[in-house]
């Protein structure tokens, strides 16, 4: 059941993050967001709860001391293709409604144009070695695939079935600020479906949601222990990693797998082919996660000083909500700068940077001074 989300904004407005309901239609949020605002008068570890021991909800923040990984900065060949690349994406106006042949185009809709951010469009340049035929074929073959996997559809109703026993959960920051999210296959409480696999799409979307201001990628992080027997299967396995290389690109930070018994590594060899390059190098087995993952942010089972307790009644609706409200609070940034294919990821979560549609004003009014 999802909880009320006034309830929610009741406990956020006490920490200093929200100044109203975002859902109501009074006056625009202020340029400040929860991430940033609750970062001087949220106390260290908050939960959206205020729960401690055990805790029950998602952290608001990450730790105080954090260090979010920023990007190198882009040569002048790279800031060429990006351009180029902008222009290309802002030109589209219809797209198939699916991958058939067949299938009829329709227009462009306002939360695709959202969805298109300037670092969107530098993870997918990136992905491909910055070739820029094949990162613009890629932006929209994933355009499609979210047409056509009906993410929209993916709501906390449908897919809170999945995760009644919490086997996924957000929890946490890392180091550099990466939102934490738990993959627990001891949990398994379905069978093998595809609708194990948009539960994952589903935890994926709302991780990235809760990611602050500089912070492009998360952290998965996977206990082993005692789920052997409840691994996925090698299809399974291959459609995750398929969706995860495809049409996240740049989004896995690092995978941490924790208590690998040998059973285990049967399918990590049999999936091994299908894993690319860059994704090998982000997963470490069996490290030390207090190095990874501030221990006062880290679960209790991987090493850390977090007494969590999964219950789905309190926390599906507290995660939710707070995914929600961020999401909500992202797309007034983006009405507000002007509806912008191309906008800063860091203005639409709250960070220092302004909006490059306000970039682009300065630009001309300087230009014609």
């Amino acid at each position: 059941m999802m909880a009320e989300p006034t309830a929610l904004h009741q406990v956020l407005d006490q920490n200093g993050s929200i100044d109203q309901d975002p859902s109501t239609n009074g006056s625009t949020l202020p340029l400040k967001t929860a991430i940033t605002s609750t970062s001087t008068h949220t106390a260290e570890n908050a939960t959206c709860d205020g729960s401690t021991n055990p805790v029950l909800t998602p952290f608001l923040l990450p730790s105080s001391d954090h260090k979010p990984q920023a990007p190198p900065a882009l040569t002048a060949d790279q800031q060429t293709k990006y351009l180029a690349l902008l222009t290309t994406a802002k030109s589209w106006t219809l797209l198939p409604t699916s991958s058939k042949p067949s299938s009829a185009p329709s227009p462009l809709t306002d939360p695709e144009r959202f969805w298109l951010t300037r670092e969107c469009l530098l993870r997918y340049l990136r992905a491909t070695k910055w070739n820029l035929a094949s990162a613009s074929s890629r932006l929209q073959n994933t355009l499609i695939w979210r047409r056509e996997y009906a993410l929209e559809g993916f709501t906390p109703e449908y897919i809170s079935p999945e995760n009644e026993t919490g086997k996924q959960v957000q929890l946490g920051y890392d180091i550099h600020g990466r939102p934490c999210l738990y993959l627990n296959p001891a949990r398994q409480n379905t069978t093998r479906s595809e609708k194990q696999i948009q539960h994952l799409v589903f935890m994926l979307e709302r991780t990235i949601e809760l990611m602050p201001p500089g912070v492009e990628n998360l952290a998965l992080l996977c206990d082993m222990k005692q789920g052997a027997g409840k691994q996925p299967s090698v299809g399974q396995g291959r459609q995750v990693l398929s969706i995860l290389q495809t049409h996240y690109p740049e989004r896995l930070g690092r995978a941490l797998v924790h208590n690998v018994p040998w059973v285990v590594w049967g399918f990590f060899k049999l999936i091994n082919p299908f894993i690319d390059p860059a994704t090998k190098e982000k997963m470490k087995f069996d490290e030390d996660l207090r190095r990874l993952v501030p221990p006062g942010q880290l679960l209790r089972g991987y090493g850390g000083d977090v007494e969590f307790e999964y219950r789905h009644e309190v926390y599906w609706g507290a995660f939710n909500g707070l995914a929600e409200g961020r999401r909500r609070e992202r797309w007034e940034r983006w009405v507000q700068g002007g509806k912008n294919v191309g906008e800063s990821e860091n203005y639409l979560r709250g960070g220092e940077e302004a909006s490059v549609g306000r970039d682009a004003v300065k630009g001309e009014a300087d230009g014609s001074a």
